[in-house]
Formats: C-alpha cells, structure tokens, sequence
C-alpha cells in the first residue's frame, strides 16, 4: 500500500489531504472521498483510506478546515464543526467540493466512479456533497447528522445514499431520521438507512470509548457490520 499527503487550495485556504491507493494494481480506479470528524483528518480517516485503498479503490481524505486549523480540545472542536453545520453550509459544500476536485483530478482516479463517505461531522459532509447535486456514483454517512437547511430536491441528487446510524444515538433523535427519510422520499432518491442496536454516537472510532452512556461510544460489532454493509454498497454502485 502506498500514501501521501496533497495539497490543494480552496479560495485562497491551503488543505492538507491524505490519499492511499495498492500500488500493485493497475490503471484507472474508483475513487472514495473520506471526509473527516469534527477534529480533523486523524488516524481514524487514515486507517479507513488505507482499508479502502486494499479494496481496491483510490481514497482521499479531505480536509474541510485548513492545513493550519486543527481543533486541539473537543471544545473548540465543537464549536469549529458548528460553525459549518449550522453557520455556513455553503463553505462546508464548497469545501468538500474542492476535495472531490482534487480527487477526480488524481491520475489513478475513474472520474466518472466517485463515491463519498465520511463519519459523524463527515457523514453530514458527505450528505451535503449529495444533496448539493455532485456527480457521486453514492454517498455513505456513518453515524453523521442527518438534518439539513436546504434538503435535496427531486431530479438534483445523482448519488445513491446509504446511512449508517446508531440506533440509540442522542445526537441525532429519531425526528431527525424521520424528517431524513421524508427528506429522501421527497426528492425520489435511491436510498438505505441501516440502523444498529446498542450503538450511539462514533460507533467506528475505537478512540470514542466504551462507556455508551455518555452518548458516544466505539461498537465492535456495529462497526464491522457497518463497514461491510458500505463494501457491499460500493461493489454494487461501481459496477
């Protein structure tokens, strides 16, 4: 497995993004868009591209805040994160826009096979990449928010959407999901929500914890089943 760190710019921003392909393969491949949680690209999103390189596919994790921005304390994580969610949702499209320019325009990239996926503030990323009509084969959100100011319209969402989502998780309650799958209905999108028992919030990040009471926690088993269930969804989307 190969990676390296690029960088590419955003109305005057430098970003810093993590790519990761199999150097072993050949030609043009599918490319997967990483987006990453509130902190920033960690060892997490690191992690997922280098899974996701061995499966067979191009993976870029993109940076929506900046090289030079990274939120030291969950605190001022949440407060950056907020920021883009509820502040800005045009600069958090136009910044994960500019990571899809930049993986499309990678060497070893089938522009024309381009999914997204992110986790908890990615996911709700990566839902905006789709919602704001990109050219994605589909889209995966692991446990993100699935609430919207401007929800996607009929004849505007090209990806296929596939949510993964805690069922017990506090921080996205069970209007939200319904409002999401209105949403979907609404706009005639191809779209799955798999719901995992006994998982809240972060259930991929093994950095989350194990105490669920506090509202985020790692899930081994809501993981594993979740990142099968995106395989799955990628091998069906690529074809």
């Amino acid at each position: 497995m190969k990676n390296a760190l690029i960088s590419y710019h955003h109305e005057g921003t430098l970003l810093e993004g993590y790519l990761a392909w199999d150097e072993s393969r050949t030609g043009k491949r599918p490319g997967v868009l990483v987006v990453h949680e509130w902190m920033g690209i960690s060892d997490h999103e690191r992690r997922s591209c280098d899974r996701l390189a061995k499966a067979g596919y191009l993976a870029l994790a993109v940076d929506i805040f900046g090289k030079d921005h990274r939120p030291q304390t969950m605190e001022q994580a949440a407060a950056n994160a907020n920021d883009y969610r509820a502040g800005d949702r045009a600069l958090l499209r136009a910044r994960v826009r500019a990571g899809f320019d930049a993986l499309r325009a990678e060497a070893l990239c089938d522009p024309t096979r381009i999914a997204a996926m992110g986790f908890c503030f990615g996911g709700t990323t990566a839902l905006e990449l789709a919602r704001s009509g990109a050219d994605l084969r589909g889209v995966v959100s692991f446990h993100g928010s699935l609430a919207t100011a401007t929800p996607a319209r009929a004849g505007e969402l090209k990806a296929k959407v596939l949510a993964l989502h805690g069922a017990e998780d506090p921080f996205v309650p069970e209007k939200e999901v319904i409002a999401f799958e209105q949403e979907m209905r609404a706009a005639q999108a191809d779209w799955q929500l798999f719901k995992y028992s006994g998982a809240v919030h972060s259930f991929t990040n093994e950095g989350a914890g194990d105490e669920p009471s506090r509202g985020f926690a790692y899930n081994r088993l809501a993981a594993t089943r979740s990142w099968q269930a995106m395989l799955n969804f990628l091998a069906e989307i690529f074809v």
